[in-house]
Parts: structure tokens; C-alpha cells; sequence
């Protein structure tokens, strides 16, 4: 009976440090939606780009993609994103849909512009560079190197200056 009761309490005990452990790691892994201003973006394909994921700039998270939808005219994913009220976004930012690297998730990586207006809230990124999946980019390595490309024509060889004889080995 003892064996039982110490058995319980150490399971408690396991328990406890594990809702410790996810509570710290939830705090500290920046998973938290950032409250800000909402902007939109239009891509052709977002490739997987889920609501929740990163929006970052030189690395660094500044918001979180709110949402996605489908344009009814245009046919293009609309992502909604929310940025830090603190990061004033110029007018000419450029957004790309990334990979943390080869099996990674995926995030919003935006490049700021220069200009001096700013994107105001409910407004829209223009600059948009659509998303290329690891398939699209070998497929077209893959037809590049096959093309039906003639070899290009071997040199001419060099004429001889006028008036002079060609060299006889002896």
C-alpha cells in the first residue's frame, strides 16, 4: 500500500515539472500573437504559410500572419498580418514567403523600403515576391540543364599576319 502512495506522489511530482517545462518554454519561445495594426498582402501562392506563423524582418519577429483567404476576383491568397504598433512599415516594403531552411516552418520575411510614408493600418503591401517550392525550382534546374540548346561553334582559329611564312618544325 505505502508502494502505491509513493508511486502516486512521484507521478504528481513528474507531472508538475512537465507543466512547468511548457508553461516556461510557452513564455520564452515567442508563440504569442503580437497585438498591432493589421496590413494585408496578395500572393499567388503562399505554399503553406499557415495563421499563426512569423511575419519577421532581418530575423527578428515583428508580427504574426492573422489569416489567409482567397481573393474572389483575383484568385490570389490575401494574408492578413499583424505588426508591433512600434514598427511603422514603409510604403515601397517588399514580402516574400520563406523557409527556415530545408524542412523548416514557414514565416513572412519582409524588407523595408525607403520610403517615407508609411503603410497605414488596414492597408495593403503591393510589393509581393510569390512563393517557390523546392519542386518548382528543381524542376526548372532539371529543364534548363535538358533544353535543346546547340553547343555553341568551337573558335575560329587565328589567321597568320599577312606576308609571313608559317613556322616548319625541324
Amino acid at each position: 500500500m505505502g508502494r502505491n502512495l509513493i508511486e502516486t506522489i512521484m507521478g504528481a511530482v513528474v507531472l508538475a515539472v512537465a507543466g512547468f517545462f511548457l508553461v516556461f518554454a510557452y513564455n520564452h519561445a515567442d508563440l504569442k500573437q503580437v497585438q498591432g495594426y493589421e496590413i494585408s498582402a496578395q500572393f499567388t501562392s503562399v505554399g503553406g504559410l499557415e495563421a499563426g506563423s512569423d511575419v519577421r524582418i532581418n530575423g527578428i519577429k515583428v508580427g504574426t500572419v492573422a489569416g489567409n483567404a482567397l481573393d474572389p476576383n483575383t484568385f490570389n491568397a490575401v494574408v492578413r498580418l499583424t505588426i508591433m504598433p512600434d514598427i511603422r512599415l514603409p510604403r515601397d516594403t517588399v514580402a516574400t514567403i520563406a523557409t527556415e531552411g530545408l524542412l523548416g516552418g514557414k514565416y513572412l520575411k519582409l524588407e523595408p523600403g525607403r520610403s517615407a510614408e508609411r503603410i497605414p493600418d488596414g492597408g495593403a503591401i503591393t510589393k509581393t515576391k510569390d512563393y517557390k517550392s523546392i519542386e518548382e525550382m528543381v524542376g526548372e534546374l532539371i529543364f534548363l540543364a535538358t533544353a535543346d540548346n546547340p553547343p555553341a561553334p568551337p573558335p575560329a582559329p587565328a589567321s597568320e599576319p599577312a606576308g609571313e611564312a608559317p613556322a616548319v618544325a625541324q
